[in-house]
């Protein structure tokens, strides 16, 4: 195959905007930000695991203190009872008895009192753990929508550039033989497509080349169009090949 020296090097300029589009490429389907959501996808959700656990408790004591809030209610309400029976009780073995009533339930309620406190400082504690449980799904969540909305940002901005760079690559393509880049489209696939050869080196591979292929090099006219023996890119010949004789 043949093409002009001139039209060879358009095809480095398409080779270079193909490295850019597959860079761009994978910025768009991998954005950088990409493995720490999933991260911290997976940290919330132990989080808020640990907020159901933390919240049951919470709920469990605010139960219990309501239960002691009735009892201690319904025992103020026996011994005010009570008190009022013995002021008018007559009987002495009755106002023995409401007296004993009286000291039982008096002891029943210092009780029920104690296990007020108790719970409540149970409460107060569960509700700090609740609260700062809760604080910190607010920090994983905003940073991981902070990071989301960036990701966004980037992936937009990368297709905007693909869509540039593809334009781009159309306009330049044109000015290239058909036959020659068909032949560069089949060997992108597998390299570079097209590299400088510079000083000896395919810049596709960044192989020097042994002397018996640069000799071949040399030999061959100015329009051929020649390829890496190493890695099957086409070589683009210019005065910085460093293959003169």
């Amino acid at each position: 195959m043949n093409s002009s020296p001139e039209k060879q090097r358009i095809l480095l300029d398409i080779a270079d905007l193909d490295r850019r589009i597959a860079q761009a490429e994978r910025a768009r389907t991998t954005p950088p930000q990409g493995p720490r959501i999933t991260e911290l996808v997976a940290q919330r959700q132990e989080q808020l695991r640990e907020l159901t656990a933390l919240t049951g408790t919470r709920d469990d004591a605010r139960t219990e203190l309501t239960r002691l809030e009735s009892d201690v209610s319904l025992v103020e309400q026996r011994r005010a009872r009570d008190a009022g029976r013995l002021a008018t009780a007559t009987n002495a073995k009755e106002a023995q008895a409401l007296e004993h009533e009286l000291a039982s339930l008096a002891r029943r309620q210092s009780d029920l009192e104690d296990a007020e406190l108790d719970i409540m400082g149970r409460l107060e504690e569960a509700e700090a753990a609740v609260a700062a449980q809760q604080a910190l799904i607010d920090t994983t969540t905003a940073e991981g929508t902070a990071l989301t909305t960036q990701a966004k940002a980037d992936v937009a901005a990368a297709t905007d550039l693909i869509a540039q760079l593809g334009r781009d690559r159309a306009a330049i393509s044109a000015g290239v033989p058909e036959d020659l880049f068909a032949e560069y489209t089949r060997r992108v696939a597998n390299s570079a497509g097209a590299a400088l050869l510079t000083r000896g080196t395919c810049e596709g591979c960044r192989i020097v080349l042994p002397g018996t292929d640069l000799n071949a090099i040399r030999r061959a006219a100015d329009d051929a169009v020649l390829f890496c023996p190493e890695c099957g890119c086409i070589l683009v010949r210019t005065e910085e090949s460093g293959i003169s004789a």
